[in-house]
């Protein structure tokens, strides 16, 4: 099990922040897309690394054209030496068009041209291919020497989407290299039978099995010390569920638990501005309808046990003391020691 972490905030904090975590043993590093731009995230932490791998999760695309960020991509790939992968999200609607000022259309279908449009870049670049993509929401059919920066010494850098409905799951199964499940509402049982159903009709309509995808453990997963400590973490819960779950796009998840109605009140408390109120409405009923709960020390059993569809995962517990840190290397290695199918239960298909 690949074992992750988050680093993020301001250019030149996220170098020390980066290399920490490569000195405390981590496999990988991600970076979100909330209020700093996580291509520059990760170019700050491959100048200050060596051999941690480098993720964003997500960085947003359409308000990027391909071409755009398949250079990114592309340099980053031969600054870091080959560790670089891609994490893309596509926003919802309100963000595309209020913030970023770009036209909206049906996410899917164009997240699936958007990453054939990076590959067929990336292999003219690498293989010296023609410039011949034509799509209907993107077309390279251009490159000249000047423009051509020529191949690298690496793999091209893998892409991993971002996904929280059925037709981008599809899309992921299909064209992606991950699945990265939406951290910031999701649950074990929406991932079962909702995401991963389709994940796999994407990878049969590719020809693709199970070993072809790499998907990241998810679900609203509570940990602690002990029973007062989650129950102290639990409650913290509300304050990214009160967000995510007043955005409509996300409202599948919660009628799923029915719980459409708190989805629809969260709603109209954000259009009221009402942020406060919007985490106190969630009771902890809901809280427990939507997450499962797991001490620091059996988070190893847990993974193997109930997530062995995953290949990586976060971890973080506190490290004040000696002793705790002690402690946290020492379930972080239990966790990459374990093994799992990479297979969801009942999901099996042949070659």
């Amino acid at each position: 099990m690949k074992l992750g972490t988050g680093i993020g905030g301001w250019p030149g904090e996220v170098g020390a922040a980066a290399k920490r975590a490569e000195d405390n043993g981590y496999d990988y590093v991600t970076c979100g897309e909330l209020s700093h731009d996580s291509m520059l995230t990760m170019t700050v932490a491959a100048t200050s690394t060596e051999k941690v791998e480098l993720q964003t999760g997500v960085t947003i695309a359409f308000p990027r054209s391909p071409m755009v960020l398949a250079m990114e991509a592309w340099d980053l790939q031969h600054l870091s030496k080959g560790r670089f992968s891609i994490g893309l999200g596509s926003q919802v609607k309100g963000h595309n068009e209020r913030r970023f000022s770009v036209p909206w259309s049906a996410p899917a279908p164009r997240m699936k041209e958007y990453i054939r449009m990076m590959r067929a870049i990336w292999e003219c670049w690498q293989q010296g291919t023609q410039a011949e993509f034509l799509g209907k929401h993107y077309t390279f059919t251009l490159m000249t020497p000047n423009f051509n920066p020529g191949r690298i010494d690496y793999p091209r850098p893998n892409i991993s989407l971002a996904v929280v409905g059925g037709a981008m799951a599809r899309v992921a199964g299909e064209v992606a290299d991950g699945v990265m499940p939406h951290g910031g509402i999701m649950t074990d049982k929406y991932m079962r039978e909702v995401l991963l159903p389709n994940v796999k009709i994407g990878l049969e309509r590719s020809g693709r099995t199970w070993k072809d995808i790499e998907i990241a453990q998810s679900g609203y997963l509570v940990l602690g010390e002990n029973d007062s400590d989650i129950e102290q973490n639990l409650d913290r819960m509300r304050t990214p569920l009160s967000f995510y779950g007043s955005t409509r796009t996300y409202h599948d998840v919660l009628r799923l638990h029915d719980l459409e109605d708190l989805g629809q009140k969260l709603h109209r408390l954000s259009l009221e501005g009402k942020w406060q109120e919007m985490r106190e409405v969630i009771t902890t009923d809901d809280l427990l309808k939507l997450t499962e709960v797991c001490t620091y020390d059996d988070y190893p059993r847990f993974i193997k046990e109930h997530r062995e569809y995953a290949s990586r995962t976060g971890f973080a517990m506190p490290t004040r003391t000696a002793e705790e840190r002690e402690r946290s290397q020492d379930i972080m290695e239990q966790l990459q020691a374990v093994e799992t199918t990479g297979v969801p239960k009942g999901m099996e298909m042949t070659a």
